[in-house]
């Protein structure tokens, strides 16, 4: 990747915090080039491999996950910092309109500061791998002041070539309707920012919480590899 900051900051935001409010996701496509990829992959192996965790029930799906429990590699924490920096003034605003306490700081190390004071001290980033007949359940982050209304997804392996099925699957539920369902369109390299649990609505009597779930479809054949990275501090 170039320089992270720059490649960040040079992101169309009033389009995708536009796109954010409206779907309750924004696509980068391409925000991963080759080495990146390549680069994230090697932490599956050994001698660099994450410590690795097998999922297999009806409520976390099937997958193998590998978790940065230690701090991320510096290109994902240099991301981090950066989208946050960009992400904090939307996230004070839908806290705004929904009424919502608490508040974000400008940048993510005084954030993150902030978590372990408060006892929290376990990354929630990692990536996975997925085969044949494995999925994510449809789930949602458990929304807190400690943690951040946005995280960012992203697919390391190409569809119809390194994988079949896999798709990553959004549904969005408002009062009194039926669930909406969305598909992501992501190729290798691509990323997506997501609304990790709701979304502001504006209905006849002020903005509402639209909740918000995602999931991975079940892969049919060959091997999956996606990144889920959140604004959460690891110890």
């Amino acid at each position: 990747m170039e320089m992270v900051s720059e490649l960040v900051d040079g992101l169309p935001w009033p389009a995708l915090a536009a796109q954010l409010r409206q779907e309750g996701y924004a696509l980068l496509p391409g925000l991963f080039d080759a080495a990146a990829q390549d680069a994230l992959r090697a932490c599956l192996a050994p001698p660099a491999a994450l410590p690795r965790t097998s999922l297999n029930s009806d409520a976390q799906g099937r997958a193998e996950i590998f978790r940065f429990e230690a701090a991320l590699p510096s290109m994902l924490a240099a991301l981090v910092d950066a989208l946050y920096a960009q992400l904090a003034p939307l996230a004070r605003h839908w806290q705004a309109m929904l009424g919502v306490a608490g508040d974000f700081p400008d940048d993510f190390p005084t954030f993150a500061e902030r978590q372990r004071r408060a006892g929290y001290h376990a990354g929630l980033s990692y990536l996975s791998r997925m085969c044949k007949d494995d999925y994510f359940p449809l789930h949602q982050c458990v929304q807190s002041e400690w943690l951040f209304p946005f995280q960012l997804v992203a697919l390391l392996s190409q569809p119809d070539n390194d994988f079949g099925g896999g798709q990553f699957v959004m549904t969005e539920q408002r009062p009194r309707m039926q669930s909406r369902p969305i598909v992501l369109p992501l190729q290798a390299g691509d990323a997506a920012l997501i609304a990790t649990g709701y979304r502001p609505c504006r209905g006849n009597n002020g903005y509402y919480r639209v909740n918000l779930k995602h999931a991975v479809s079940t892969v049919s054949g060959g091997e999956r590899i996606g990144l889920e990275l959140s604004f959460h501090a690891a110890a």
